[in-house]
């Protein structure tokens, strides 16, 4: 396996702590992914004003909206989602529980654009084996204990997203478990820039669980063939941890 350099490697580790805080704040938001009460699509052709939206919910409730493509027929759907700053999971969250750090996973890679436009499909975990076609900015190439990898990460509003499986996923938590859909990492690159070919970062000690393993309510996609290690990942979150009673998501 190639070695990282050094200075990266420090990198990682210095930046560690800092991601964790924010991580565990953020979740536990007002609107994190903790908060998350509801997430209705409307029917064709109706519309919901927020007073409507809000009615008989507490004042601790607010609401947002959001618009995606019918996986049927390609419409445009809208819906809305409720966000509760006091619900049931914030009360109960404790953690997340997270690999100690590893620098045998902060990975240097090789980021090559892809054709403008490329897409791949991606399952979600709430359109029951349907596929959604998401853009697949370029390919991510690296060699790890001689085995060669080519993955795909999807333009997530800006940021490049790696959804990847291993076989951590639904083990035990005794045996190092993580949340059982997978996990996911952003791209990271110096320049921030992926128009062009160059290195890029793959630092699993910030992989985390998805926003479906905080509340049912969303939709999160999964590892597609070409991210699914078969090599355990034991680095960055595992699972969310609640207090005794609390079924969790």
């Amino acid at each position: 396996m190639p070695r990282t350099a050094e200075p990266i490697i420090d990198a990682a580790r210095a930046a560690r702590e800092e991601w964790r805080t924010r991580r565990l704040t953020t979740v536990a938001s007002p609107q994190g992914n903790l908060a998350l009460v509801e997430t209705r699509w409307l029917p064709s052709g109706t519309t919901l004003s927020d007073a409507e939206a809000l009615a008989g919910q507490p004042d601790t409730v607010t609401v947002t909206r959001l618009e995606r493509e019918d996986i049927d027929t390609g419409e445009p759907e809208s819906g809305i989602r409720l966000w509760d700053a006091a619900s049931p999971a914030i009360q109960a969250f404790e953690t997340i529980s997270i690999f100690p750090f590893n620098p045998e996973w902060v990975i240097e890679a090789t980021f090559t654009p892809a054709e403008p436009g490329r897409t791949i499909p991606f399952e979600h975990i709430r359109d029951n084996g349907g596929t959604r076609d998401l853009v697949v900015p370029g390919d991510i190439t690296f060699e790890r204990d001689g085995v060669d990898y080519r993955l795909s990460a999807f333009d997530d509003g800006g940021v490049l997203l790696l959804v990847f499986g291993d076989p951590t996923n639904g083990a035990p938590e005794s045996a190092g478990g993580t949340y059982a859909s997978g996990r996911f990492l952003f791209v990271e690159r110096p320049s921030g820039d992926f128009d062009a070919a160059g290195p890029v970062v793959l630092d699993f000690n910030k992989a985390f669980v998805p926003p479906c393993g905080f509340s049912d309510q969303y939709n999160c996609p999964l590892p597609p063939r070409q991210n699914r290690f078969a090599v355990p990942i034991e680095a960055g979150e595992r699972a969310v941890v609640f207090s005794a009673g609390h079924a969790g998501h």
